[in-house]
């Protein structure tokens, strides 16, 4: 299996350097256009979608009619679809098929798991609107970026001691539903892929302490 190509690019500003890896390694050519291979469409979910079609008015202005066939088969389809929801979508050349679908606002939120190091706690990432994101608990690695590149998730972070060099990585979405998200790394040897699994961050409820006193004392008032 082909390692994954790493190169070294200047960012914008401030001199850091930035450590992007990617799924195969590309020429000085193919890095310098990454961006501009994005095939990414965006658009909100129209209201003429409907079980094995959807519809699609993009950022540009126009209105795509996509069959789901494929994407519904291949379990491409993450985070369902409703009306007036954002996408980031693929579609094959002609634009009659949709391959990957992902519902944007249903990947908004605050993602956490178990601590892996002991389970004492709870650590994850934050999704959050005009591509920002932030680390939940966890101190050796700084979420900084996301996006949707090709139909995968690509976060920036920035690791703890490693100065001011920001890494750049690909995710393959697994599964993204009302309260699951799951995503492999991609461009990396099979042995050095990991897994993640999060669930929706939900406040603990509240002990009310006051009526616990309460109770308490009136136990203690009976013995007597």
């Amino acid at each position: 299996m082909m390692a994954a190509g790493i190169m070294m690019l200047g960012s914008c500003g401030g001199g850091k350097s930035r450590q992007v890896v990617y799924e195969d390694e590309p020429d000085s050519a193919d890095v310098e256009n990454s961006v501009a291979r994005d095939k990414t469409i965006y658009g909100l979910c129209g209201p003429g979608t409907a079980m094995n079609s959807l519809e699609v008015l993009t950022d540009s202005g126009d209105t795509l009619n996509l069959r789901l066939t494929t994407a519904q088969e291949t379990g491409q389809v993450f985070g369902g679809l409703q009306s007036g929801d954002r996408l980031a979508v693929l579609a094959n050349a002609s634009k009659t098929e949709a391959l990957r679908v992902i519902n944007l606002n249903s990947l908004l939120g605050d993602w956490v798991m178990p601590d892996p190091l002991d389970g004492s706690a709870e650590v994850g990432i934050r999704i959050k609107e005009g591509g920002v994101a932030e680390s939940i608990e966890m101190t050796n690695i700084l979420y900084r970026t996301w996006k949707i590149y090709n139909g995968n998730l690509e976060i920036l972070s920035v690791r703890e001691g490693g100065g001011d060099e920001e890494e750049l990585n690909l995710y393959q979405l697994l599964i993204l539903g009302p309260d699951t998200l799951a995503y492999k790394t991609i461009g990396k040897l099979r042995d050095e892929e990991e897994t993640f699994e999060y669930n929706r961050w939900k406040p603990k409820p509240e002990i009310d302490l006051r009526g616990l006193e309460l109770e308490e004392s009136q136990d203690e008032f009976n013995k007597i």
